[in-house]
């Protein structure tokens, strides 16, 4: 097995082709917060209620393509993956759907009013563009840093994206709040939002376009298409080989459920209490700008101690969250939740993604990254059902919030005695 002790004598510092990296994550964070979550699902229901779409089937169809293009992304992965690990695939396929999701992106401004059929397809295509080169950008983490450099490249990584994508939701809030200058209507505004998405993806791209290798592969074959399917088959049918990384993926899949679940049902948990949306949109911002520096204190942690006592501590951090939602009562509270949430969402993530860079073999990185990301996508499927179960049968949202405690508990004791059963496997 590999080793996850961290030697002191290795250089820390981060070169250029790592910081052309890190920027990928500063790039597409404007598409995920302003297409994705903010702009988009609001346009979308705007121009379905013009073309006499219900409400509740413009949600109900909005759902469906999000499902779509999350089961499509999600059976895809590790082909796609596998197919990535062969020599010079990688920076390709990566700059492919890169590409796909950035011309996607700018596409959503020329689509007709009355086509909202048209808007949802396209946003499909954008989505699908934006997580298969996330899925690719992850397995170049194996390439621009060794075990001992992982966690603080990932955290940075985090880190940068958090700040990138609060710095374009302020120019989003920009054009308004003063609605575009005394310029733009509703429709000019989600235009422009798209327009910013799109550049500010292009721009930080470009990097990681130019100075970033892929220096891990697996053996060229004339058909390698042929070939990862084969690879992807053979590594389940074999999967006792990779004990580590299947109970690690088990843990994994468990709390990052409850992480996720946190971030979809904080809003409506908030408004339960009594919270109004512009303060949420305040806290989503802070939540935002506080996991910039913890994201980073993490990966020092992690680099102190080890990997495994990073993410054992952000477990815990999200246990306590949970525990701490049944006194939810005031605004107050849910600051402190927020802030609670802040130090360690990015942390967490950052140190799961660098821990399982260091269990994988690398030359076939991007194969089990795809698996990585099936899980990913998967997550917020059993923490959004326990909270709306709980939450009915005791008509209190924060009592649902803390049900979630049991994901993270069932993770923490996966993964604190992984290393014994990887152990007695042996």
């Amino acid at each position: 097995m590999i080793s996850l002790k961290n030697k002191r004598s290795v250089n820390l510092k981060i070169n250029k082709e790592q910081w052309s990296w890190i920027m990928y994550d500063w790039a597409n964070s404007a598409y995920g917060i302003i297409v994705t979550t903010a702009v988009l699902p609001v346009y979308f229901k705007s121009i379905a209620a013009a073309n006499h779409v219900s409400a509740a089937s413009s949600t109900a169809y909005w759902g469906y393509a999000n499902s779509f293009s999350t089961l499509l992304v999600s059976l895809l992965a590790p082909f796609l993956g596998a197919l990535a690990d062969y020599p010079h695939l990688k920076k390709r396929l990566l700059s492919m759907f890169c590409w796909l999701g950035i011309v996607m992106t700018i596409g959503l401004v020329f689509i007709p009013a009355s086509q909202w059929r048209l808007l949802l397809l396209v946003y499909v295509l954008s989505e699908i563009g934006y997580s298969v080169s996330n899925l690719f950008y992850d397995s170049f983490l194996t390439d621009v840093a060794n075990d001992m450099q992982m966690n603080k490249i990932s955290t940075y990584g985090y880190a940068y994206g958090y700040l990138g994508g609060v710095i374009a939701f302020i120019l989003f809030l920009i054009l308004e709040l003063t609605s575009g200058f005394g310029k733009l209507d509703g429709t000019g505004i989600a235009h422009w939002s798209f327009v910013i998405a799109a550049l500010w993806w292009l721009i930080f791209y470009l990097p990681l376009q130019r100075n970033v290798t892929q220096k891990y592969s697996v053996k060229s074959t004339t058909s390698p298409l042929k070939g990862s399917f084969n690879r992807v088959f053979q590594t389940i049918k074999h999967i006792k080989q990779y004990k580590q990384v299947a109970w690690f993926l088990v843990a994994y899949f468990i709390y990052i459920d409850g992480v996720d679940t946190i971030f979809t049902m904080a809003t409506a948990i908030g408004m339960d209490i009594g919270i109004k949306t512009s303060e949420l949109m305040i806290v989503m911002l802070v939540v935002q700008l506080i996991a910039v520096p913890f994201s980073i204190l993490f990966g020092w942690f992690a680099d102190k101690t080890s990997t495994r006592k990073g993410i054992l501590l952000g477990i815990v951090v999200y246990l306590l969250i949970c525990l701490y939602a049944l006194n939810l009562k005031s605004s107050f509270d849910f600051w402190i939740l927020a802030i609670l949430v802040g130090t360690s969402q990015g942390g967490l993530q950052a140190l799961s993604r660098s821990y399982f860079g260091k269990i994988i073999p690398k030359e076939s990185g991007s194969e089990f990254y795809g698996f990585y990301n099936i899980l990913g996508k998967f997550s917020a499927v059993m923490g959004p059902f326990i909270v709306a179960i709980v939450t009915q049968l005791t008509g209190k949202s924060t009592i649902g919030a803390a049900s979630l405690s049991a994901l993270f508990l069932v993770g923490l004791v996966i993964f604190a005695i992984l290393p014994r059963m990887v152990r007695n496997a042996k």
